[in-house]
């Protein structure tokens, strides 16, 4: 047996044992798990995935570290925790609602998807890490399902169209983040690290000829600052999403 296949697979802190949701018996006063989760967020909005620790979530909460474990085995179960909780910023549309277009219910849910991975960088590399079968998680990708069916896509199709529009979000939300982190990390705002970055392009030798035959791209696209080009950029997107699950649907 190989050491891998020797290590037990960590599955979810959603599969653990129900009672320990609550914490152990004897639990240190004061403490939740809700408690817990909700300084979770706060620490990894403030300060990023990499910096967090059991050792300093437990300083923001003002315990020792090990009152944290009678709640949680171990700092993925916190981390799957917060990544659950984020979705509850999520508006649902009504999926059942017959009266509703179905695109502008996609476009609602794609929409606020991109706006939780851009208000949260951390939550795109958990999200690609766990299961993701906590409770708001599995409210969100329900509701999904249900606004995609109704487009009237063979059975067989449903999940690709799924798949072609999250992961568009996915991708676009996380690129976007990871944009807005670094402008911030220089001290500049997004128009003007933008315009910095592409002034250095523009004049490296490797770069400057695409940049050159790009600019007619660049004007078209339209916008007076980088969020008003990204929301452009995004909608058009997801409007050729969408369009071609229309045009799937009249295939057959």
């Amino acid at each position: 047996m190989t050491k891998a296949a020797g290590r037990s697979a960590r599955h979810s802190v959603w599969l653990a044992d129900r009672a320990r949701r609550g914490g152990r018996s004897g639990q240190p006063s004061g403490l939740d798990r809700e408690r817990i989760t909700e300084a979770s967020v706060r620490l990894l909005d403030a300060e990023g995935l990499a910096k967090f620790s059991m050792r300093r979530l437990a300083a923001e909460l003002n315990v020792t570290a090990m009152s944290l474990y009678w709640y949680v085995d171990t700092k993925d179960d916190l981390l799957e925790l917060a990544l659950d909780a984020t979705y509850a910023e999520l508006r649902l549309p009504d999926p059942d609602n017959t009266d509703a277009d179905w695109r502008e219910q996609l476009r609602e849910l794609a929409t606020a998807y991109r706006t939780l991975l851009v208000r949260h960088p951390w939550v795109s590399p958990l999200a690609g890490r766990f299961l993701n079968i906590g409770p708001r998680s599995v409210a969100f990708s329900r509701v999904v399902q249900r606004v995609v069916r109704r487009a009237g896509l063979p059975v067989r199709g449903v999940t690709g169209a799924i798949a072609a529009v999250f992961r568009f979000v996915y991708g676009y939300g996380t690129i976007e983040g990871h944009f807005l982190a670094r402008s911030a990390d220089t001290g500049l705002s997004p128009d003007e690290y933008f315009e910095q970055a592409m002034t250095v392009v523009a004049e490296a030798p490797g770069t400057a000829e695409v940049m050159r035959e790009s600019e007619e791209l660049m004007a078209a696209r339209g916008g007076d600052t980088v969020g008003e080009m990204m929301e452009r950029d995004f909608a058009f997107a997801l409007d050729l999403l969408i369009a071609g699950i229309e045009a799937m649907v009249d295939r057959g």
